[in-house]
């Protein structure tokens, strides 16, 4: 018999259950279904629902498997490789894209099973109704990937939005159907075939003006890697260089010689420095006009009028150091409490800090300098011998070169869902890739963000006093922390990472502030080259903000300040999200399901962004000598 709402109830056998429907799907016995009191989120084989709690609702029961069939649908009809492949240019485009796509996986469940689409329907009126997107009343407000998504699947499965999705696809609709209804008459027939359902989508968007078409003569990426491998020459040490790399950690001398062949080219380009104006003209649209090439220096000195962000009042916001919030002998106190939590982690992410610091040094100190007439014989150029034997043999020297001016920041979300075992690996890895980049040479700043009070602080209490003027934008008291400035040696700042063990400093997150914030911080820096790692487990969430303003006030502007950095700054933007999909913000991104994850995914990113510079400089030589 069914339990009565309310009712307490033995949830193992609800849980072993809907992991068997998930698995079945899925159609891969192999997935790990977890049920915790965090963000449901499914990374690889990994799933995470939300714990069941112990007097379920019905509607709460439906919800958990309404996520569980989705995930599962996820798994089971989605190819990454070609969502990766057919995905379009540019943030808006990429968000209705990706919306479209989990509207399309999760269709193909609600027309062959109509439990499932129950399931999927509790899910989503759960989701809007969270978003709160029952307030938004104007068009600017209402996120048009949404709006599309929710059209998609009503016209897929002929069921009308939730309630609680409000008036956002009215809003849209006309414009989507005048614009692309033709174009979605296609979308029935290609339901279950990703690629030719991928294709009118981007004829949609093409429709709506948002992305360009999608031709027949467009070549995948990985088409488009492999020919270029191919086609470049390769030398022996480079041969030799990627079958040791492939062979894991023991191989540090191949990662040497691969980065030596780095600097070789560098070595050679030695008259050619690059300025922070070259960086800034290769980055530039194809859309700018030859005279407006160069982008200007402080792209978001009039940001927040543009994309409609208000601010009720800065007076009370802070950007404060981790010294003046706490005395020394309790940021001791909290420094060995942060210790001890992790002690075990410290050789884990020690070894991966280790390996990073290897092939940052090997870059740093290793270059050539060639056509000397003594030192090591230059076997490849002994061709020249061969063809004519009256040449001289050639020679090399290895020689120490000035590695690139570097900066990174580490700005980490200090709001209050990454209380516990997230906030500590975010703070023990933070410690170590610091002390590691200092090593070779890199500076490392370490941020933090989150609001000095719960529910608004001293500016609600002044939009109350003052009549609680209507649409009052973010209405709440910012806390920005500076744990290590990029200036300061490791060893000076290193207590100052145990403030984050403190009770009560967790709160909100304004995530887009605080990209800003410390997105400035690297401008004003003299360094060539600014990475900025953003390190969080959520949307921006602020209760005040968003109890008086439309559900995605913050996401919007989070969204325009992620593709402004992304499209007109010199910052090299990346993000790790712990258990929550961060790719649909950012261009370069990964999604992590477990804190201990987040170790390997900061080294590894990072390893990336300075095996991408060398690879650029390898091209930008090409380029230069054909």
């Amino acid at each position: 018999s069914k339990p009565r709402p309310g009712a307490p109830i033995d949830a193992e056998p609800f849980r072993r259950a809907l992991t068997g429907c998930i698995r079945s799907i899925a159609g891969d016995p192999e997935i790990e279904v977890s049920f915790a009191n965090e963000r449901p989120g499914m990374t690889g084989e990994r799933m995470r629902l939300p714990e069941i709690s112990k007097r379920p609702t019905r509607e709460e029961l439906a919800v958990t498997r309404g996520l569980g069939d989705s995930m599962a649908l996820r798994k089971a009809c989605h190819d990454a490789r070609i969502h990766a492949t057919m995905s379009p240019q540019g943030a808006d485009a990429r968000a209705i894209f990706d919306a479209v796509e989990q509207a399309r996986v999760e269709a193909i469940g609600a027309t062959r099973m109509s439990g499932m689409a129950a399931n999927l329907g509790s899910m989503l009126s759960e989701k809007y109704a969270k978003a709160n997107f029952g307030a938004i009343s104007r068009q600017a407000d209402a996120p048009l990937e949404e709006a599309v998504a929710l059209l998609v699947r009503e016209k897929l499965t002929g069921t009308k939005p939730p309630a609680s999705a409000g008036r956002v696809l009215d809003l849209w609709r006309d414009f989507i159907e005048e614009k692309a209804g033709r174009d979605m008459q296609g979308l029935s027939a290609a339901l279950t075939d990703q690629q030719a359902f991928s294709r009118v989508v981007r004829n949609m968007l093409a429709s709506m003006n948002v992305a360009e078409q999608y031709g027949d003569d467009d070549v995948e990426p990985d088409d488009q890697d492999s020919e270029t491998d191919e086609d470049q020459p390769r030398s022996d040490e480079q041969d030799d260089s990627t079958s040791e790399e492939e062979a894991g950690d023991d191989a540090a001398p191949a990662d040497e010689n691969e980065t030596s062949d780095d600097q070789m080219d560098e070595g050679e380009m030695d008259g050619a420095e690059i300025s922070d104006d070259d960086l800034v003209d290769d980055d530039s649209d194809d859309s700018e006009t030859p005279g407006e090439v160069r982008r200007p220096n402080h792209p978001f000195s009039d940001f927040n009028e543009k994309v409609d962000y208000t601010v009720f009042t800065e007076e009370f916001d802070e950007t404060i150091t981790a010294e003046e919030l706490c005395d020394e002998s309790e940021l001791d106190r909290l420094r060995a409490f942060l210790d001890k939590q992790l002690a075990h982690l410290q050789g884990a992410v020690g070894r991966l800090a280790n390996r990073l610091q290897r092939r940052l040094m090997a870059q740093q100190n290793r270059s050539w300098e060639f056509d000397l007439e003594e030192g090591y014989l230059d076997t490849a150029r002994l061709q020249r011998i061969v063809i004519d034997p009256m040449q001289p043999l050639s020679f090399k020297r290895e020689k120490d070169t000035n590695f690139r001016d570097t900066v990174v920041t580490l700005l980490i979300d200090n709001s209050g869902s990454m209380r516990g075992r997230p906030i500590t690996v975010a703070a023990t890895c933070a410690d170590i890739l610091a002390r590691t980049l200092e090593r070779c040479g890199v500076k490392v700043e370490i941020l933090g963000f989150t609001t000095k009070a719960w529910k608004g602080g001293q500016s609600r209490e002044k939009w109350l006093a003052g009549g609680k003027p209507q649409s009052p934008g973010r209405l709440n008291d910012l806390r920005h922390i500076v744990y290590k400035s990029a200036d300061a040696p490791w060893r000076r700042a290193r207590r100052n990472l145990g403030l984050m063990m403190r009770e009560g400093l967790l709160k909100e997150n304004i995530d887009g502030e605080a990209l800003i914030w410390a997105h400035n911080r690297l401008l004003a820096r003299s360094e060539q080259r600014r990475i900025l790692m953003m390190i969080s487990d959520g949307a921006p969430v602020d209760d005040s903000t968003l109890s008086v303003n439309p559900g995605n006030y913050l996401e919007r502007h989070l969204r325009a300040v992620i593709e402004q950095i992304e499209t007109r700054s010199p910052v090299e933007l990346l993000a790790i999200g712990i258990g929550h999909d961060v790719t649909r913000y950012y261009r370069r991104a990964v999604t992590i399901v477990d804190a201990d994850e987040l170790a390997g995914a900061m080294t590894e990113q990072l390893a990336a962004l300075f095996a991408d510079e060398g690879a650029s400089r390898r091209t930008g030589r090409m380029r230069r000598t054909a």
